[in-house]
This record gives C-alpha cells, sequence and structure tokens, in this order.
C-alpha cells in the first residue's frame, strides 16, 4: 500500500484561502478513516489568518509556506510546496482544489511523482485495494466511478460546491514548512496582477447569483442586473456567449469552462440554459429564471419562471428592493 495520511492543499488568494480550498477538509473526512489523519498544507504570503481557520477545520496538523515568492498563483512555486510537504509526508491521498492553479499544480505534482492524477471529482470512497471517486461525463448528464490501486499514491482535483467544510472545532498545531525553490520554479514571472472591482462578491461562494445570458441584448443591459445582484447582496455572472461577445469579463463567466457556484438561489435572465452553462449552475438550490421563450430548456428546469420581457421585470425588481432598502434611485 502507499502511505499514510491525506495531504490537503489549501489555495490562497491575497492572504485567504479559496472556498473550495477549505472544501476539501470535508472530502477528507470521507477517507481518513481507511487512509489515516488529514494535513492541510496553506501556500501563500500573508496567510495568518488562512492557516488558523484551516486548523479548525478537522485535520490533525497545519504546515505553513508563507513566504513573498509564493503571494502570486504561480503553479510550479506551488507545486514545489506540495512536493516538499509529501516527502516529509508520504501521503497516501493529495487533495488540490478544482480551480485553474489547483488543475495545474495537481498535473504537475502527479507527473514528477509519477502516480494517477483523477480530476473533477465529486465524490471519495475507499476499499482495501483501491481508491474510488466519482466524476461527472458527458457534460455532467452521467456520472463515472473511476478507481485506482493503492500500491500507489493519487492526486484528485475535487469540483468546487461537491463538499462542505467541516464546523469549526479546536485548534491543532500550525507548523512552518521551509520550502526552497529551484532555478526552473522561477522560470515564470508574474508581471502584473488585476483585481476584480471593489465591492464585488466572490462568485463561487455568494448565496445569491444573478446570471444574465444572451437574452439581456447587450452590455449595458448588465448595469441593471449588477444593481438587482448588489441590492440582493449577491454577485453577478454570465453565460459564455455573453463572456465570448465581449459584454462581460470571463472571470464572471459561469459553466463547463468557466466557474462552478452552487448558490441557496440563482436567479437566470435572459439565459437560453444551453448545457455548456447548466453544468456550472445544477447545485443550487433555488432556480428562478425570467425569459421570454417558455420553451427555453432553463425554464423547464427552474423552480419558478417568469415569461416575460427581462426589462419589465428586472427595473420592478430594482425599484421594489431599493424601497425596502429606503433607497431612491
Amino acid at each position: 500500500m502507499a502511505g499514510n495520511g491525506v495531504l490537503v492543499v489549501i489555495e490562497t488568494s491575497g492572504g485567504q484561502p479559496r472556498p473550495a480550498a477549505l472544501e476539501l477538509c470535508g472530502a477528507a473526512q470521507a477517507v481518513q478513516e481507511a487512509l489515516g489523519s488529514a494535513t492541510a498544507l496553506v501556500v501563500g504570503q500573508g496567510i495568518g489568518a488562512a492557516t488558523e481557520q484551516a486548523a479548525r477545520l478537522g485535520v490533525a496538523r497545519v504546515l505553513a509556506v508563507d513566504a513573498p515568492e509564493f503571494a502570486e498563483p504561480v503553479a510550479e512555486r506551488v507545486a514545489r510546496a506540495v512536493l516538499v510537504a509529501w516527502e516529509q509526508l508520504d501521503p497516501a491521498l493529495v487533495l488540490l482544489p478544482g480551480t485553474t492553479l489547483g488543475r495545474d499544480v495537481a498535473a504537475l505534482v502527479a507527473a514528477r511523482r509519477g502516480v494517477p492524477h483523477l480530476v473533477d471529482v465529486v465524490a471519495l470512497g475507499v476499499t482495501a485495494d483501491e481508491l474510488m471517486v466519482t466524476r461527472p461525463v458527458y457534460q455532467s448528464k452521467l456520472l463515472t466511478t473511476v478507481r485506482a490501486s493503492r500500491t500507489r499514491a493519487a492526486v484528485v482535483t475535487v469540483r468546487a460546491g461537491s463538499f462542505r467544510p467541516p464546523e469549526p472545532g479546536e485548534p491543532v498545531p500550525i507548523e512552518r514548512l521551509p520550502v526552497e525553490l529551484q532555478e526552473p520554479d522561477r522560470r515564470v514571472r508574474v508581471t502584473r496582477m488585476v483585481d476584480k472591482p471593489r465591492g464585488q462578491v466572490d462568485l463561487e461562494s455568494a448565496p445569491v447569483v444573478v446570471v444574465g445570458g444572451r437574452g439581456v441584448g447587450g452590455p449595458e443591459g448588465f448595469e441593471q442586473l449588477a444593481e438587482l445582484a448588489e441590492l440582493l447582496g449577491g454577485a453577478l455572472g454570465c453565460t459564455r456567449a455573453v463572456s465570448d461577445l465581449g459584454w462581460r469579463p470571463h472571470y464572471e463567466q459561469i459553466g463547463q469552462t468557466g466557474k462552478q457556484v452552487r448558490p441557496k438561489l440563482y436567479l437566470g435572465v435572459g439565459v437560453s440554459g444551453a448545457v455548456q452553462h447548466t453544468v456550472g449552475m445544477q447545485g443550487s438550490e433555488t432556480v428562478v429564471v425570467i425569459n421570454r421563450d417558455s420553451n427555453a430548456p432553463l425554464v423547464k428546469q427552474a423552480d419558478f419562471a417568469v415569461i416575460a420581457d427581462w426589462n419589465e421585470i428586472v427595473p420592478r425588481l430594482i425599484a421594489r428592493l431599493r424601497e425596502r432598502r429606503g433607497r431612491s434611485a
């Protein structure tokens, strides 16, 4: 059998843990009885709060890599930190979030260790001989089970929203992990980072997501959707068609090639409901749509549908929400 224990990689951004990374502590709990206790590896700069948060999420210990060269999301550098932790722990399983950085790091680590890399996982299980994972295929229309022998360790990237972080408990020790970068790790140089607009709620963790599709008609219509999202305490998203047309930035795109969301309320405006989009929002608790086309696929999937021109509905919603908040136009 491969080593012992689970290594959970906590990705950070600006010193804060990514929500999808904290969910990995919940994934580790599903298998740690069979594989051994979990260790969280937190990588970044100024990550004191992130390590303290991870230390309360059911892991046995926390390793912290806190240095300026890890402030930027460079896969080679984070992979080096994971490999150093691997040498120290000899884990049976390494979990990374299914983010852009997490996927890149996982591929590098798996290749350098010569072990399987299982991607886009939504459930984990262990038998005496095998690690079994579940992952969506055919645009999430089917689920498939993938097996890997336990004679070798495995690297797994987990789809956001598949697990919930454990309830915070008593903190465990936090240890500093020294990591020395090698020359190949420094080949990528970040020249500029672009911050998201201030005040924007993180799309992947927002409780309410307002999404505009091509039916909105143009970029100017999204100004109203942005205000509606702000009044609802949520975030604004879009479909791939909207992103491809340049109406909204790519980082707001939800779907197969964008972000995965799982809000309490998904409000789709002018969204037809192509499979490429719905695979990114199918975990939403309640789906409400506004669309003129009663035959649109998303209308048929929705919990509530308003068959009308969004120009007639959204301004009235905004006015009513402003009224409740005591705001004027």
